[in-house]
């Protein structure tokens, strides 16, 4: 992009994000900014008409004459409504706190308590009940897709406020938000960031990857994550893209064929691999396979599957927030989809992206301009830039200790750093643990490998003081329908065993799966296995199955059964 180009971002004041939506509502006012499902139909909202009713809102939490940087929640899924509320807090002088909506009633409380949030602008959550949550002493706004109760509805306020006139500007230094972590280990921290980490974000971004002046986007992973937030919020907000939304999990392949995201896509690998294995339903994978080896026919195929996806038109598609098996970065990457893979964290944003023109299988990309990244003794990474978290909100001693003595962010990451800055995710220091035989072993890689199996939807190795680790395998909702057929079952478990074989032939010996242990699922937020982020919940799942596993160890086989499922089995044989 050159420098004259209306979607420069640099450093300026002009370029944080409230002023970058004061010039979109003066210059393309009649532009549509925001789309939203409702009922069936899409209702749009220009840059102009939500400006008028972010000022509406902005007036309204104004007169509530709350000290200037209040902090002011937000517990919704994402909507039209959340980034205009976010933008309100902002312009009225607040501080917005995200909170996941599938978080459980005692997460949300605790969140709200702990960053004494004022108020909170409600809107669908997973569970319709976690406004019971929220604490007498915070002030209930609902957006017009809340559920029924108390307080104020959105459409009530637009229609009793005049707007908040003027340009209200926010400084760069000031603190923009508060990100409450996901809490794989212990209780969320929340996590404080300015303004001009935003921006500098958004400034990466659009250098390392060109991204369009114009471009629209669909907004469906947590907006109280930095991916969502970070990724796409802020630079559709910054460049002045469409935004779309989805109606849920079972609207969502519609909206997105609706949306056609022209941007950018972003997702997690866990989503990737479902849509992966859509598709393998609808066209077995070995038939998809030698279609893509023949050039004349592979690019016909590729633009028809994607076209399925709704993906045909987006700029580039890029995965984080978990490893990406490098096979299925090259099923996407042979069907024509542009996919890149990033690298970030909550304390200190995305910092690395993979370039289109430099994809390294397993390889998170180098930093972006500006972060200095480098590698501790111990093998951490360590990060420095402007887009490092201020600290942990009322929490000084969790904040020393989470930066060096010369400023670096310590991650808590294991990486590799190539001579071109290209770096490779090893596994996390805490999840690491040790096997009897004294030796280390770093789970995600192992896992990374295990889940490239078309059947299996989620996968955790453990291993602590056994003499090898053990994985468990939560198998796909089509798998585990197949495996009411003896034959199909049996045919699962053998290529399940055959793929361990194949990976233990890649791994050191103290790093060797002695079984696949296929179990019951869901794994979910809503029984405490998974985070909002769908990483796992390692200490949970260890405890849900560590009294299986010296029966699993006795059976001696390389995949073997939960006790439940196995009973279920035996009892339909004995039917039979």
């Amino acid at each position: 992009m050159n420098g004259a180009s209306t979607g420069t971002i640099g450093l300026s004041e002009d370029s944080l994000p409230l002023q970058r939506f004061y010039r979109w509502e003066r210059e393309r006012a009649n532009r549509i900014f925001l789309s939203q499902p409702m009922g069936g139909s899409l209702r749009d909202w220009t840059w102009a008409e939500a400006a008028s009713e972010v000022r509406r809102i902005a007036a309204y939490l104004r007169a509530q004459n709350w000290p200037t940087g209040s902090n002011v929640a937000i517990l919704s899924k994402n909507c039209a409504w959340w980034i205009m509320a976010d933008l309100a807090i902002w312009m009225a002088g607040h501080v917005t706190v995200p909170i996941y909506p599938s978080l459980r009633p005692q997460t949300i409380r605790q969140i709200l308590e702990q960053s004494g949030a004022r108020a909170c602008f409600l809107g669908p959550t997973d569970d319709p009940e976690a406004f019971h949550a929220i604490p007498q002493r915070v002030s209930v706004m609902r957006f017009p897709n809340a559920p029924a109760g108390p307080g104020p509805n959105w459409n009530i306020l637009i229609l009793g406020c005049d707007p908040l006139t003027g340009y209200p500007a926010r400084a760069g230094g000031e603190l923009a938000t508060i990100f409450y972590t996901s809490g794989t280990t212990g209780a969320p921290k929340g996590v404080m960031q300015t303004f001009l980490a935003f921006t500098f974000l958004a400034r990466g971004l659009v250098q390392g990857l060109d991204l369009p002046e114009e471009g629209s986007i669909l907004s469906y992973l947590p907006l109280a994550h930095i991916l969502e937030r970070g990724g796409e919020e802020l630079p559709a907000i910054l460049l002045g893209w469409r935004v779309f939304f989805t109606a849920g999990p079972d609207t969502f392949l519609a909206d997105l064929r609706r949306a056609r995201p022209t941007a950018i896509f972003l997702s997690v690998p866990r989503l990737l691999l479902k849509f992966q294995q859509g598709v393998c339903e609808k066209i077995p994978a070995k038939t998809l396979d030698l279609l893509l080896r023949i050039p004349l026919v592979r690019s016909l195929v590729g633009k028809r599957v994607l076209k399925q996806l709704g993906l045909d038109k987006v700029a580039y598609a890029a995965c984080g927030g978990a490893p990406l098996p490098p096979e299925l970065l090259r099923w996407y990457r042979k069907l024509g989809l542009d996919l890149l893979e990033g690298y970030g964290l909550t304390e200190g944003m995305i910092t690395h992206l993979t370039r289109p023109e430099n994809v390294r299988e397993g390889y998170v990309g180098p930093p972006l301009e500006g972060v200095e990244a480098r590698r501790s003794e111990q093998a951490e990474l360590l990060l420095k830039s402007p887009m490092n978290m201020r600290g942990y909100f009322g929490d000084p001693v969790s904040t020393a200790e989470a930066f060096t003595p010369d400023g670096f962010l310590l991650t808590g990451d294991l990486v590799d750093i190539e001579p071109d800055g290209q770096m490779r995710i090893v596994g996390r220091i805490k999840e690491q643990f040790k096997t009897s035989k004294g030796k280390y072993v770093a789970p995600s890689p192992i896992e990374m490998k295990l889940a490239v199996h078309p059947d299996i939807e989620s996968c955790c190795l453990m291993g602590s003081g056994l003499p090898n680790p053990m994985a468990v395998a939560v198998l796909s909702a089509e798998a585990r329908q197949r495996c009411a057929d003896p034959a199909m079952r049996q045919a699962l478990e053998d290529s399940l065993a055959l793929q361990l074989l194949q990976i233990n032939d890649q791994l050191e010996l103290h790093e060797r799966v002695m079984f696949i242990a296929v179990v019951d699922g869901p794994w979910s937020v809503s029984n405490g296995l998974m985070t909002p982020t769908l990483k796992l919940r390692r200490a949970p799942l260890e405890e849900r199955y560590r009294e299986h596993v010296e029966v699993w160890k006795s059976q001696q086989r390389r995949v073997v059964w939960e006790p439940e499922r196995k009973a279920a089995r035996a009892g339909s044989q004995e039917a039979a």
